[in-house]
């Protein structure tokens, strides 16, 4: 055997694999029959749609649920899963109808209606909860049934609706298992997706078998699969390192990524573009020390993004200076063409001109984990070094730390967003419009006109300068602050098939790729 090194260059582009020997088509002897192990160091919020909306979750969620519509590899429009067929109804992008397959049954064995579908979209809206996916659908207003038909009432224009039903938001649950205005209780999951959640056990591992009822766009079902989760990378580092997993994905150590030999026998390593992102978050409410613009411009010139970098990352990321990340329509740099270096006098006058004392004292939290400490202890240095802000950081464990930035607890924090779909509207209304999914409290007319710009041409190329716009002003208001945008690695053991198709930088997580060889 050899190793492989694949190497993805571009965000949606078709995988192209090199190097693959031809003893991946022969039988390699006495088939195995274990389950192939994933280990992770993402966390599940929860196995109930509506009250998730993280990569953790989802990844779970396209495997064990599914939705009207889903993304093939690489692929930009969605295609029909659970649907037989999905439209617009008419030129005004306001009514979006889907006709769902007749031959669909839960993986309880119960028929699958319209109603169904339904009943899951007017839960999340009932349920609302504050780390939960409503604010996916700003403009979804209403949900009617005839016969197999759903039809989707939309307050404005959305050209990207349909990618969202096929996010893990839109996943189709049963009515006659979650209740309509709470979440529901326990590990059970009743799902249509191409696999059954055999056992579960929080923060642990999952279990997964095929699901032999699964009918959709997926041609064939997947083998056996557990997922391991480990609190931090360094756990998921020893279980690697002692075989407890065959596969390794978001996220080993920087350190370890960064040293990967494509020479090593015992390796098979994906790397891809991704576009995950990472910002620091500002509570933008009067009551906290950056409800002021120029408090939170003075961090802005204050970031050096190269040690991050060079030296927590170790390479492994990008440094990000704009809200949509390289490889989308609209991206621009508004963040290097405002604070091209470290201006600590700049900041200096910037506080001036708020009329603050310094040290401004700041709270800094950041979800629990060993990477997660480096950088924040890199971006506490950064602002206290010239005695400008007085930084007290604490770390929270994920869920907790949700619904502490949700309250308002926190005057800044970082948080790393995935796309929701291949769109650069997944990084604006949830991001930085009104009534945002980071809970930031910024509020911005302007903003909320150019979301909606963004949101009317099908076309989207149409879309790019009201894009530009938006991160000119995103620039110029910083609710937010890009730090760096990711790279993304899966380990694989040399026994393994499919773990290059496993991710393809965009969040989702096709296990039912992975196999033995």
């Amino acid at each position: 055997m050899r190793s492989v090194r694949v190497r993805i260059l571009a965000i949606f582009a078709v995988l192209v694999i090199a190097g693959v020997g031809a003893w991946q088509l022969l039988p390699s002897g006495e088939a195995k029959t274990d389950a192939v192990t994933v280990g992770t160091s993402d966390i599940v919020t929860s196995l109930d749609p509506a009250g998730a909306y993280d990569a953790g979750s989802w990844a779970i969620y396209s495997n064990i649920y599914q939705s009207l519509m889903t993304f093939k590899p690489g692929a930009t429009v969605p295609e029909p899963d659970a649907a037989e067929s999905c439209a617009f109804v008419g030129q005004k992008l306001q009514t979006y109808q889907c006709k769902l397959r007749d031959d669909l049954v839960f993986s309880n064995g119960r028929k699958i209606t319209a109603e169904d579908v339904k009943h899951s979209f007017d839960r999340i809206f009932a349920i609302k909860s504050d780390v939960g996916p409503s604010g996916l659908f700003p403009t979804l207003d209403t949900v009617s049934t005839e016969g197999r038909t759903i039809t989707f009432n939309l307050s404005g224009k959305d050209a990207t609706f349909p990618q969202k039903l096929a996010t893990g938001a839109a996943a189709i649950v049963d009515s006659t298992k979650y209740p309509k205005d709470e979440l529901r209780k326990g590990n059970q999951v009743d799902g249509s997706g191409p696999y059954v959640l055999k056992s579960y056990e929080p923060d642990n591992r999952a279990e997964l078998v095929p699901n032999l009822k699964y009918k959709g766009a997926l041609k064939k079902i997947g083998e056996a699969v557990t997922i391991r989760y480990f609190k931090a990378s360094e756990d998921l580092l020893t279980a690697w390192n002692s075989g407890d997993v065959d596969i390794a994905h978001r996220q080993l150590p920087s350190s370890k990524l960064a040293e990967l030999d494509e020479g090593d026998p015992e390796l098979r390593v994906t790397e891809a573009a991704s576009a995950e992102i990472r910002n620091i978050i500002f509570n933008t409410r009067q009551n906290s020390p950056f409800g002021e613009k120029k408090v939170r411009q003075a961090v802005a010139a204050l970031l050096d993004r190269g040690p991050l970098v060079s030296k927590v990352y170790q390479g492994t990321v990008e440094p990000l200076y704009s809200l949509i990340p390289t490889g989308y329509i609209g991206h621009s740099t508004p963040f290097f063409d405002a604070y091209p270096t470290s201006d600590p006098e700049r900041a200096r006058k910037l506080l001036a001109e708020a009329g603050v004392e310094t040290p401004v004292p700041v709270n800094f939290a950041y979800r629990e984990g060993d990477m997660y400490t480096k950088e924040t202890a890199e971006l506490r240095r950064q602002l206290q070094k010239d005695g400008l802000f007085k930084v007290s950081v604490k770390a929270v464990e994920w869920t907790k730390y949700q619904k502490g930035y949700a309250a308002g607890e926190y005057d800044m924090y970082t948080v790393g967003w995935f796309p929701d779909f291949p769109d650069p509207d997944t990084f604006s209304q949830p991001l930085v419009g009104t009534g945002n999914v980071l809970h930031s409290g910024y509020s911005s007319k302007k903003m909320d006109k150019l979301i909606a710009a963004t949101q009317q041409f099908s076309d989207r190329g149409r879309t790019s300068n009201d894009f530009k716009e938006m991160q000119k002003l995103v620039g110029e208001d910083v609710p937010l602050l890009p730090l760096w945008q990711k790279k993304d690695y899966v380990v694989a053991k040399t026994d393994v098939a499919g773990s290059q198709y496993l991710s393809d930088g965009t969040g989702f997580w096709r296990l039912w790729e992975l196999s033995w060889i």
